[in-house]
């Protein structure tokens, strides 16, 4: 319960392991200066590209664009490069240590009471609980369940879904019983969607625990995984939240093994690289991640912004924010990229990826308003820019291509001025320079393509065999890569036409995802994608007859939106061998770490549901053990300055 005394040996412990993290301003200086050098190449380049015959306002807003999508993507390669030096000296991201610090503090017995919340709304009863199961299952296999409770949190508004809920949730508690204590709740109504659903949850039982470890409708997570996390917070007093890097697991079909494989070869490096900088101000992603209770109650109600939806209303991509007042409030928000065993699902085809998406959008568009707010740490303040720009880079691209293009068909129809307006004595000759394009190209690739590079020489020389051995890993990456490319202009596409929406007052429904793998039908592709496909078409025609040369230099981008519907439609296949864990390629190495969780054992459970007599919901539920949860204020001049107020 909140309030144990901490032993004397915990004590000893949480010295030893909570050190001050070295270096750190030191570690963002060099970031910024990395950036800072990268995007000044880049953008001094395009400007001496731009300049012959002067720089008009079209090339103007070009040059602008361009710096802007540049700075993105330097800071993702950075990101990676610093988690690649990391990962290849095997350093603690966070200490910089040899040892990570989750080694550490594995003797540090366990005090303190954990809820795992699973917040759903709407989703199937029977995927709920098998990955409750998987979960469940593990943690028992530890046996530390005692230290933990189970707590589904309900507000779905469909009610026969909520029936079958109460039904299997009644034979998931049965087949636990005297293992694991597992309840149910259900809130009439979805107040604040997933953020207002923890949020109640934390007045009602927010002193029944220490900790809180959220779950989403499709996270699975290992016991061991579990108790890591409980030692880390128990070890670290100063942090308040600490988030895991979950990987994609369980895919099957094309797209869903190709993203499951690129998480799996590139987040580790990516999120080490991140924590290095980040430090004590990281971000949080909802879920796969714990949380102590006092202080998220105290710091973290959020208010609900002022104006309409789309970007009024209430607070979708609520993680960002929680982390930004946790951080505001005095306490250090943590990336912790050691804990191996934390998974999630994830769409199966590109529709519904970007259906998914389109949520977001609208949610880190919203961040955008509170830049400005009182007492936030800087780096909370780019993860809301850096969020946002996730979507808006791609509005961003499309805005230079465009441009570039209408440059290109105005040069191409204007006569050349070789004399000017002046007295001049000699023509001017528009030099072009090849070297310069070139040279700004290989940037841009190397920047992109660069993380791809090193976190393939990672997995080459220390888990090549997860892979399915070396030559099945580099022809993996190849084909990742050569269907990246392809899908980049259609995620672009839909990217661009979701900002648009949203900064044209069109909201979002923010219901269930869709996590199965499906195949798209041929007639919701062409719906969706068509429009991208003629449009393409009909750009590319322009640009061929006017300046043909361009059309090769533009090919990776108009054959991807020209075979968008073909595209979308081959994303949902099943890839033979998948379902078994063994495809000719795409091999990932999840499966065979954690098979206690990635593989469904919960038959008993589902066939118990089925003769099961439906509860009250009051029995499901303990005793309310009640606590405040203040709303934070998030206006610009609301404080004159927030104090650190962890305790």
């Amino acid at each position: 319960m909140s309030g144990t005394p901490t032993s004397s040996s915990e004590q000893r412990l949480v010295s030893k392991a909570t050190p001050h993290l070295p270096w750190l301003a030191a570690r963002r200086g060099l970031m910024a200066l990395l950036v800072a050098i990268t995007v000044m190449l880049g953008a001094t380049l395009m400007w001496r590209i731009l300049l012959p015959g002067g720089i008009t306002v079209l090339q103007g807003l070009i040059l602008a664009l361009f710096t802007l999508t540049f700075t993105w993507i330097a800071i993702g390669f950075w990101s990676a490069v610093a988690g690649f030096l990391l990962m290849l000296f095997d350093r603690d991201p966070l200490t910089l240590a040899r040892r990570p610090r989750v080694e550490e503090e594995q003797d540090l017995s366990i005090t303190r009471r954990t809820v795992l919340a699973m917040p759903i709304h709407n989703e199937s009863p029977r995927h709920v609980i098998a990955a409750l199961s998987a979960t469940a299952r593990s943690l028992i296999a530890t046996g530390e369940a005692h230290h933990f409770e189970l707590f589904v949190l309900s507000d779905s508004t469909d009610d026969d879904v909520a029936r079958r809920e109460v039904r299997e949730m009644t034979a998931l508690r049965e087949q636990f019983k005297d293992q694991l204590t597992v309840h149910y709740r259900r809130r009439h109504g979805n107040q604040g969607r997933k953020a207002g659903n923890l949020a109640e949850f934390c007045r009602r039982w927010g002193n029944r625990y220490d900790y809180m470890v959220v779950l989403d409708a499709d996270s699975r997570m290992t016991g061991e995984a579990l108790l890591t996390l409980v030692r880390a917070m128990q070890a670290r007093p100063a942090v308040g939240l600490i988030q895991t890097v979950p990987l994609p697991v369980r895919q099957v079909t094309l797209f869903g093994r190709l993203a499951q494989f690129a998480s799996s070869l590139y987040s580790p490096m990516l999120a080490a690289g991140q924590s290095g900088w980040q430090g004590d101000a990281a971000n949080y992603w909802g879920h796969n991640a714990i949380l102590r209770l006092a202080a998220f109650t105290a710091h973290a109600g959020l208010p609900t912004l002022p104006g309409r939806p789309p970007l009024g209303g209430d607070i979708l991509s609520h993680d960002f924010v929680e982390a930004a007042l946790l951080r505001r409030a005095g306490w250090e928000v943590q990336l912790e990229t050691r804990i191996p065993g934390s998974f999630e699902e994830m769409p199966g085809n590109l529709l519904d990826y970007a259906r998914r998406d389109r949520r977001w959008t609208q949610g880190n568009l919203q961040h955008l308003r509170l830049l400005g707010a009182s007492g936030l740490h800087p780096l909370n303040r780019l993860h809301f820019l850096m969020g946002a720009l996730a979507f808006i880079s791609s509005l961003l691209w499309l805005c230079i291509l465009l441009a570039g293009s209408l440059d290109a068909l105005l040069i191409a129809r204007s006569e050349p001025d070789y004399f000017g307006s002046g007295a001049q004595l000699f023509p001017y000759w528009p030099k072009a320079q090849p070297e310069l394009i070139a040279t700004l190209l290989a940037i841009t690739a190397t920047l992109l393509f660069g993380p791809k590079l090193l976190g393939l020489i990672l997995a080459l020389g220390r888990r090549a065999s997860g892979y399915g051995g070396r030559v099945r890993l580099v022809a993996s990456v190849v084909l990742e890569t050569a269907v990246a490319i392809l899908m980049a202009p259609i995620m672009m596409a839909f990217h661009s036409a979701f900002v648009l929406g949203v900064l044209t007052g069109t909201n979002v429904d923010w219901g269930a995802q869709d996590r199965d793998s499906r195949m798209v039908s041929w007639w919701e592709a062409l719906r969706h994608t068509a429009p991208f496909a003629l449009l393409a078409t009909l750009w590319i025609g322009l640009i061929h007859w006017q300046v043909p040369t361009l059309t090769w230099w533009l090919s990776p981008v108009w054959v991807g939106l020209a075979l968008a519907p073909l595209l979308v439609r081959a994303s949902g296949l099943r890839l033979p061998g998948a379902s078994r864990g063994e495809p000719l390629l795409l091999t990932t190495p999840e499966a065979g770490l954690a098979p206690d969780v990635l593989v469904d054992a919960n038959s008993g459970a589902l066939e118990a549901a089925e003769t099961t007599t439906l509860s009250p919901f009051s029995t499901l539920v303990p005793q309310e053990a009640p606590t405040e949860m203040p709303t934070q204020s998030l206006e610009r001049a609301s404080l004159t300055r927030v104090g650190m107020r962890r305790p």
